[in-house]
């Protein structure tokens, strides 16, 4: 049985106040909140372990290293990967880059094509744009329908014979729609082309398993994960990893290093490059292991829950204009107001009521383009989220709609 009320006892920012009304924490989508258990691991990571990684031969040292290795265990668990096929990085807008730097730059030239959803945060566009400004690569866009959903086909229709990847989210951050990505992994396979997901809502709502989805590189971020800030990874199938370059040169990444020569360390530390952020990562896998002591399958059933009563909610109000319905859709809610009102100032007034929520374009302008809006609100609900905290939203999106709109 899923107790949040349980739950929620393990964040102890959720038992303070904003603006004198009890916080009602609905930005998960852009950051989630820390259970005790994390912000213990990196108090004690901090006041009593610490010391570098790797290079020392002292307890401290050889102490830091267990628990920042065994990391790499708990993601591989949580990904369903070998740990050998897991890189670290500050959280998926590094992963994207590295394999962008990595993996295509070196192989991708003029009028060469990588296939993008419209839905793509601007982390899973702006390293493709570098491509394409660089090397003169194209970029190949396809849309969603109106209730936001991403056919897998048109994806898979869209594979050419200039085609190198298709880099596709798996859960849209602004409408919610989890992607088919295994069947566009399929498709794409099929084709001889590889496929990046970019794995940062997806993977904090719903078990995933990149051997099943058959991807050839999954990124995960820790901060919305309810770990750290600056932790992350991405998972790089084997022979991908054999194919790509160092991204960044440093300390760790290299065996040996001359006047003349320098020679690599093998994957996954070929990838990462000096001092890296160690307490960061202790924490992410102490958060991973939280997730999955809840159990992914209660989480997401959970916030099925919240969800499918959060819709039922939100569609009485009908001045309210819920962008993206899809029958997919997770416990993502991004809607405009009717009026003059914009998501800027619904923000304001929802936060006087002690309820946070995001407004702007969520790091999606062409998907913002696309929907024909220029900003909205975003209502992003996580494991500790309850039924009561849909009511105070609505609550107070009446009192927007009344002041703005009379």
């Amino acid at each position: 049985m899923y107790d949040v009320e349980q739950v929620r006892a393990e964040f102890p920012i959720l038992s303070r106040q904003v603006n004198g009304k009890p916080l009602v924490y609905l930005d998960n989508g852009a950051s989630a909140q820390k259970p005790r258990a994390v912000i213990e691991a990196v108090t004690q990571a901090y006041s009593m372990e610490y010391a570098n990684v790797h290079r020392g031969l002292h307890y401290l040292s050889n102490l830091a290293t267990e628990k920042y290795e065994a990391v790499r265990g708990i993601v591989g668990r949580f990904l369903n990967a070998d740990p050998e096929e897991i890189v670290f990085n500050s959280g998926t807008t590094e992963g994207i880059n590295l394999v962008s730097y990595g993996w295509a730059a070196p192989r991708l030239q003029a009028g060469d094509e990588i296939v993008l959803s419209i839905m793509e945060h601007h982390a899973n566009i702006v390293p493709w744009h570098f491509l394409r400004e660089r090397q003169g690569v194209v970029l190949k866009w396809v849309e969603c329908d109106a209730k936001g959903d991403l056919d897998p086909q048109a994806v898979i229709d869209a594979i050419g014979p200039r085609t190198k990847l298709v880099a596709v989210t798996h859960m849209s951050n602004v409408l919610g729609t989890v992607v088919d990505v295994a069947a566009i992994c399929a498709g794409a396979r099929e084709k001889g082309v590889p496929v990046l997901v970019d794995g940062s809502q997806a993977a904090v709502h719903m078990p995933v398993d990149v051997r099943a989805i058959g991807c050839d590189f999954y990124a995960v971020t820790g901060h919305k994960l309810y770990g750290p800030s600056g932790s992350g990874a991405i998972f790089i199938r084997r022979e991908r990893m054999e194919e790509m370059r160092p991204f960044l040169g440093g300390g760790d990444m290299i065996r040996e290093v001359g006047r003349d020569f320098v020679t690599y360390n093998d994957p996954p530390m070929k990838f990462e490059a000096g001092t890296p952020s160690i307490v960061a990562q202790i924490g992410l896998g102490v958060a991973l292991d939280y997730m999955m002591g809840l159990g992914m399958e209660n989480i997401a059933a959970h916030e099925r829950s919240i969800r499918d009563y959060a819709r039922a909610r939100l569609a009485g109000l009908n001045w309210l204009n819920v962008q993206g319905n899809s029958e997919t859709k997770g416990a993502i809610f991004s809607f405009t107001m009717a009026g003059a009102a914009h998501a800027h100032d619904i923000s304001t007034i929802l936060d006087k009521r002690g309820v946070a929520v995001r407004a702007g374009t969520h790091c999606a302008m062409p998907l913002m383009e696309h929907m024909g809006v220029g900003a909205t609100c975003r209502a992003s609900f996580g494991l500790y989220n309850t039924k009561a905290e849909v009511d105070a939203l609505i609550s107070a999106l009446e009192l927007a709609n009344e002041l703005f709109n009379g």
